[in-house]
C-alpha cells in the first residue's frame, strides 16, 4: 500500500506562514474585469500562500503560471472550458495566460504558488519544456504514479524555501521548479514511447533533446513565417514522416498543433496592445488570414480574439 503523505502541512510550516502575514507582506488576490495583476512579493516574481477562502474567482487570466495543491478538501478548476476536480494531494498547473475559473468548497485549504516562468525562457532547452507546460498539468498517484512522490516532495521543499529570507531564496525556488518540470517532461517522453520499445533510454532522450533544441530554436525564430513540416524536418535531419512521429512522441503535440499554439501565444500578447487591429495581430502572429485566426483562436481559447481582448484591457494596467 502506498502511504505517500499529502504535501506536509505541519505546525512548523503553519507557524512560518502565519509569521509571514504582516502588514508589509499581506496578500490580497484581486480579479478585476477578467484579469489579475499578480501581487508578487516586493522585488520578486513569486507569490505563495495558504488559501482557505470559501469563495472562488470568475473566469480570468494572469501572466503567472499557477500551481495549486489542495491539502484539505477538494478544489475545482476550469481551464479553457475544461473542468478539473482536484483532490487532496493533487498538483495542478495552470499555464500562464490561460483563461480559468476557480471554484472553492465551503471548507478546505490549498497551497497556491504564482510564479513568472518567463525568466527561464533564455535557458537552453526551455522551449522543449514549454511544449509540455503550455497545457494544464495534473500530477497525482493515478496520472503520474512513478514520479508523484518526488514531485510532491519538491513542492514541499519549495514552500519551505519561500520562508528563507535571504538573497538566495528565489534561486533555490526556481532551481527546484526547473527540476520539477524536467522530471515531468522526461516522464512524459518515456510514457509516450511505443510500449514495444520499452520506453526511451537516457541516452536516446538526450540525443533527441539535443536535436529538438535546434528545432525549437528554429521555430522560436521563424514561427511567424511560412513554415512547412518538410522544412523543419530537414532542420532536424530526419525524413518528414520520421520527424512527425518523433515530434509527437517528444512533445505530445502534432507539429501543426504545436506551431499553431506558438502563434496563438504570440497573438495573446499582441492582443494586449490596444493600438493594433485584430487583422494586424493575425498576420503578425503568422496566420494566413483573419478568418483562419478567428476560427483557430476560438477553438483553442474558447472565445474570439475580440472577446479575449476585452479581458485584457490595457496592458499597462495588468503589468503594474
Amino acid at each position: 500500500m502506498d502511504n505517500t503523505p499529502v504535501l506536509p502541512f505541519d505546525k512548523d510550516l503553519l507557524d512560518k506562514y502565519k509569521k509571514s502575514q504582516n502588514p508589509n507582506n499581506s496578500f490580497i488576490r484581486v480579479v478585476d474585469e477578467g484579469s489579475e495583476a499578480v501581487n508578487y512579493l516586493p522585488n520578486s516574481s513569486i507569490r505563495f500562500w495558504l488559501n482557505e477562502e470559501s469563495e472562488g474567482y470568475d473566469t480570468h487570466w494572469h501572466y503567472a503560471t499557477e500551481i495549486i495543491v489542495p491539502i484539505d478538501g477538494e478544489y475545482t478548476v476550469v481551464v479553457n472550458q475544461t473542468e478539473y476536480k482536484l483532490k487532496e494531494g493533487d498538483i495542478f498547473i495552470i499555464p500562464a495566460g490561460s483563461l480559468h475559473t476557480l471554484k472553492a468548497p465551503k471548507k478546505g485549504k490549498r497551497f497556491i504558488l504564482l510564479v513568472d516562468l518567463n525568466l527561464l525562457e533564455n535557458i537552453r532547452g526551455y522551449s522543449y519544456m514549454a511544449s509540455y507546460i503550455s497545457r494544464p498539468i495534473l500530477i497525482n498517484k493515478d496520472t503520474t504514479r512513478p514520479i508523484y512522490k518526488g514531485e510532491i516532495e519538491l513542492i514541499s521543499q519549495i514552500t519551505r524555501d519561500y520562508f528563507i529570507y535571504d538573497t538566495m531564496r528565489e534561486m533555490m525556488i526556481y532551481s527546484k521548479l526547473m527540476n520539477f518540470f524536467v522530471v515531468y517532461v522526461r516522464f512524459k517522453m518515456s510514457e509516450e514511447e511505443p510500449a514495444n520499445q520499452g520506453g526511451l533510454s537516457e541516452a536516446r532522450q538526450k540525443g533527441l533533446m539535443d536535436k529538438f533544441n535546434v528545432v525549437f530554436q528554429y521555430l522560436d525564430e521563424n514561427f511567424t513565417e511560412d513554415i512547412t513540416l518538410e522544412k523543419v524536418a530537414d532542420v532536424a535531419g530526419f525524413s518528414k514522416f520520421h520527424f512527425s512521429r518523433l515530434f509527437k512522441q517528444c512533445t505530445g503535440y502534432n507539429f501543426c498543433d504545436y506551431l499553431c499554439s506558438k502563434r496563438i501565444k504570440s497573438a495573446e500578447t499582441l492582443l494586449a496592445e490596444p493600438d493594433k487591429s485584430i487583422t494586424e495581430i493575425a498576420l503578425q502572429a503568422g496566420f494566413s488570414s483573419l478568418s483562419t485566426f478567428n476560427r483557430t483562436f476560438k477553438k483553442v481559447k474558447g472565445c474570439t480574439p475580440s472577446e479575449y481582448r476585452k479581458l485584457f484591457g490595457d496592458k499597462k494596467h495588468y503589468m503594474q
